[in-house]
């Protein structure tokens, strides 16, 4: 699965040609969730690769949660991405990532433990994680456990929000008072 807004940062084709290498292996299907610029050129390449038959559109959702977690692993092939949210949501919904090792994902994404990174463009390296994650029901599994753990127990809000005010009340007794707006409407 994969979600976005189907940007050209996103490489939403890549996940199209990672679907194509894993089913020389397996017999795997990809839901792609979102609408954008790139939605017409990406079906396009799944006919092109034969693959349209196994490629789902969903368009945009509003039930996220429900639909990942029907998932058996998120796909993240992005050239861009600051902290990687929706790895975070994946795997909030015990869904292992394969994404780019760019950005913050990799902090994100525990490399072999909740899921893999690989190099930008690596479509057969992804390809090649995909397959070892379905093929290998105890690993699958013990990856989508860690991977709930972890958006729990590091990403939970109110571990963050706390961590943030501490942040800005620490920023703000650094400002001199001038500069504080004390009482602003």
């Amino acid at each position: 699965m994969h979600v976005s807004n189907f940007r050209p940062v996103k490489r939403v084709q890549d996940c199209v040609r990672i679907l194509a290498e894993v089913r020389t292996q397996l017999p795997a299907r990809l839901v792609l969730v979102g609408d954008g610029p790139d939605r017409s050129d990406t079906e396009r390449l799944a006919r092109e690769l034969g693959v349209s038959d196994y490629v789902r559109f969903l368009g945009k959702q509003s039930a996220l949660p429900e639909i990942l977690s029907m998932a058996d692993v998120f796909l993240l092939p992005s050239q861009q991405e600051s902290f990687g949210l929706s790895a975070l949501e994946a795997m909030s919904c015990g869904v292992p990532v394969v994404a780019t090792n760019i950005g913050g994902i990799a902090e994100v994404v525990r490399h072999g433990e909740t899921g893999y990174v690989a190099e930008l463009g690596d479509v057969r390296r992804m390809a090649k994680y995909c397959v070892e994650l379905l093929t290998q029901p105890k690993k699958l599994q013990a990856f989508r456990e860690a991977s709930r753990q972890r958006a729990v127990d590091v990403y939970d809000i109110n571990l963050i929000v706390p961590m943030y005010e501490e942040i800005y009340h620490q920023a703000r007794s650094a400002m001199p008072s001038s500069t504080v707006l004390e009482n602003r409407p």
